[in-house]
């Protein structure tokens, strides 16, 4: 695996909607831009992404983004923007994995929901918005919200940008209450969606 550069990006929010926030709202990405072994061409066999990518990225990227977080994890999320010369599928084998996931849940002390994600094609420097969800219980409302990370140099054609994102808490305000709690009220325990 060839890693041409890592990106770590920290957002803390003071004020929302006119008003402060109690304590900041901090989300910190950790960006790695990796060359793509299969850019421009086909390939069946995408194992070797599962195999020599998920694990050690996840190990390089979440421990960084969370040391930039520097609060308790309370919500995640990942993404992959594939450069031009790529398949979605090629980040898709790499994050859409236990082999990225496990390590990720690992290093920040756990996590039970799934890890929302984000995956596309584009250029050098278009935005993603990763998606991030509570790390236990992802019918959270207060918690569903998004950063958007973008690289202004990748990715190049050949590349891949893969991304671990992380917050120290929901949205700033959040005021349109627990899905679960108002299911719950409805007689709706096993609500899922």
């Amino acid at each position: 695996m060839k890693i041409r550069k890592i990106v770590t990006i920290v957002e803390e929010t003071f004020i929302e909607g006119f008003k402060e926030v109690g304590g900041p709202v901090r989300m910190a990405a950790s960006m790695a831009v990796i060359e793509n072994p299969f850019a421009g061409r086909y390939e069946e066999d995408l194992s070797p992404l599962i195999r020599d990518y998920s694990t050690r990225l996840a190990d390089e990227l979440v421990p960084r983004a969370r040391k930039a977080l520097d609060a308790e994890v309370e919500g995640y999320g990942k993404g992959a923007l594939v450069g031009l010369d790529g398949e979605i599928e090629h980040g898709s084998a790499i994050i859409h994995t236990l082999e990225w996931g496990k390590p990720f849940r690992d290093a920040i002390g756990g996590g039970k929901s799934l890890l929302p994600s984000a995956e596309k094609r584009g250029s050098a420097g278009v935005p993603l918005d990763v998606p991030i969800k509570h790390k236990i219980d992802d019918h959270i409302r207060s918690h569903h919200q998004t950063m958007e990370v973008r690289i202004p140099d990748a990715p190049r054609a050949d590349e891949i940008v893969i991304v671990a994102a992380l917050a120290n808490s929901g949205r700033a305000h959040p005021r349109i209450g627990d899905l679960k709690a108002e299911m719950k009220d409805k007689g709706m325990e096993d609500f899922t969606g």
